[in-house]
């Protein structure tokens, strides 16, 4: 049996991934909104789960976030993590404020190089699954503040993957291009765009691989936008 920590169980994402994790698992849900968790341990038992706890996770708070891990490890020394918080923001505002950009990058970068650190010096052997997005791979302008902060990420939990390398903790990056959902709503999807049940189903196949993208045509296109001419790219929509 395996104790799973979800770190954003009150995303679609999030949930999505610990539904797929549940079977004969004990799982851990924290979340800023510890309220609305209440369905969602409610699914996780349906799903087959044989505990379920539920704890309140600020993850901009980064000094409690040792605290946060030490509730959950009480209930037995975590093996599978997920880091699956974040923010959008808006574009349009965040690049007008400075206070608002900063946000964005805590929250999407900060705040996750800090509790995976923290995982990784806890995890005596296991799995983590961290998310960081197409919108990494290059920057955009139509969408840099949250893609800087996505690439800051990605470019980190590669360097602590070359830190594991051959040791008992696997670290997995998942890079999902645009996911239509709550976080999205009200956007125009992009060309091969998933949803949450998407995106859990192949993120929860990679878990213990270096990274998969989501979907596997994202990652060509990442690919083939380190050669598009800057004065092209600097065009390019969301």
């Amino acid at each position: 049996m395996s104790h799973v920590l979800i770190l954003g169980g009150t995303s679609e994402i999030g949930e999505e991934v610990a539904a797929r994790l549940a079977p004969g698992n004990r799982v851990t849900l924290a979340a800023r909104r510890v309220d609305a968790l209440g369905p969602v341990e409610e699914r996780m038992y349906a799903c087959g789960a044989t505990e379920v706890h539920r704890l309140f996770f600020n993850a901009d708070d980064i000094a409690a976030q040792p605290g946060v891990l030490d509730e959950a490890w009480a209930h037995e020394p975590v093996d599978t993590a997920v880091i699956a918080f974040g923010i959008l923001g808006n574009q349009e505002q965040d690049e007008v404020s400075g206070e608002r950009a900063a946000a964005i990058i805590h929250t999407d970068f900060t705040a996750h190089a800090s509790v995976v650190t923290e995982l990784v010096n806890r995890m005596e052997s296991g799995r983590i699954l961290a998310f960081s997005s197409i919108a990494g791979s290059r920057v955009r302008r139509a969408n840099y503040v949250y893609g800087s902060a996505k690439a800051g990420l990605d470019g980190f939990l590669q360097g602590l993957q070359d830190r594991l390398h051959g040791g008992p903790v696997q670290l997995t990056i998942a890079r999902p291009g645009f996911v239509i959902g709550r976080m999205t709503d009200g956007m125009s999807p992009a060309p091969m765009s998933s949803t949450p049940d998407q995106v859990a189903d192949e993120a929860v196949k990679a878990l213990g691989k270096p990274h998969v993208w989501i979907p596997f045509g994202v990652g060509v296109l990442g690919w083939i936008s380190r050669w598009v001419p800057r004065a092209i790219w600097r065009r390019m929509p969301r």
